[in-house]
């Protein structure tokens, strides 16, 4: 049989570099727009919207499909609930309470929880040069973070938001490390619209209860437009990317690329803030491009 010739747009670190772009909008919308919309609505709609895009392109595999995801219907339960349903609501929670730094700090810990959880259940241990990757990453991650100045991190205040997103850090990294137990041979949009189906049922409940506290989303330019974004960027062309990406390097590797969210953090607010980046931004660059290249020698 021929070997089947890759793409460039299909290179699973390349698509990990968008998702991990993605997502550091998504993580600073979730914070701006926190008083026009709710968590729970953001959530909710979010996976609405994502649900809509990826409905087309798994109808036409639904039915020859069928007989392998009903049989594969735990992992997928499980996978849904974690991965559509905790996640992100349990992160856009968490930002109601505190700053978007803490928020990224704490996030930036799902590639040891990963790698610590893969290493509980699937007994996978890291290579001396991937471990040292991502030591150096997480350092990049921290000087940033920190602004360069360590008693910046010594001094910093966790609080009820900070909980809620350490509890999000847990369930992304389970979900991570899941995805090895998807249904083999189901298409990749089925799959994703299972998940999502899974999300959005336990995710209702929770939204109606948000609507009957009074807690309403602002209906607004703004507002549509944040909805628009979460819902086609970091959920539906997203979780596409990053699912292709575990499948192909593993949940170590793929986590690892988490630890880019800062770096487009500090690249999207120079564009579009005006913000300067500062020598620090540029050392913890270098520090967490220097970790994910010791992570992927051979």
């Amino acid at each position: 049989m021929p070997e089947q010739k890759k793409h460039f747009y299909t290179n699973p670190y390349l698509l990990l570099t968008l998702t991990a772009l993605f997502w550091s909008g998504n993580m600073v919308l979730g914070r701006g727009i926190r008083a026009d919309v709710p968590p729970l609505a953001l959530a909710f709609w979010r996976w609405a919207i994502a649900l809509l895009l990826v409905l087309p392109l798994a109808a036409p595999h639904f039915r020859s499909q069928w007989p392998l995801l009903a049989k594969g219907w735990k992992p997928v339960l499980i996978l849904g609930l974690i991965g559509v349903g905790g996640y992100n609501t349990f992160a856009y929670i968490a930002l109601q309470y505190t700053s978007a730094t803490n928020a990224v700090l704490l996030n930036s810990f799902i590639p040891v929880a990963t790698i610590a959880i893969s290493w509980t259940f699937l007994g996978k241990h890291l290579r001396r040069p991937e471990a040292a990757g991502v030591a150096i990453s997480l350092c990049g991650v921290l000087t940033i973070v920190a602004r360069g100045d360590p008693d910046v991190l010594a001094h910093l205040n966790l609080n009820l938001g900070d909980a809620w997103m350490l509890l999000a850090v847990l369930v992304w990294a389970l979900y991570t490390v899941g995805l090895a137990w998807r249904p083999a041979g189901v298409h990749p949009m089925l799959m994703l619209a299972a998940m999502i189906a899974v999300g959005l049922a336990a995710l209702l409940p929770a939204y109606l209860w948000e609507m009957a506290q009074g807690r309403q989303i602002n209906v607004n330019p703004g507002s549509l437009a944040a909805l628009a974004y979460v819902g086609i960027f970091p959920s539906f062309l997203g979780y596409i990317f990053y699912n292709r990406g575990v499948g192909e390097v593993g949940a170590s590797m793929a986590s690892l690329f988490i630890h880019l969210m800062p770096v487009f953090g500090t690249l999207l607010s120079a564009i579009f803030l005006g913000e300067i980046p500062l020598w620090y931004h540029y050392l913890g660059i270098g520090l967490i491009f220097t970790g994910i290249w010791l992570t992927m020698r051979k």
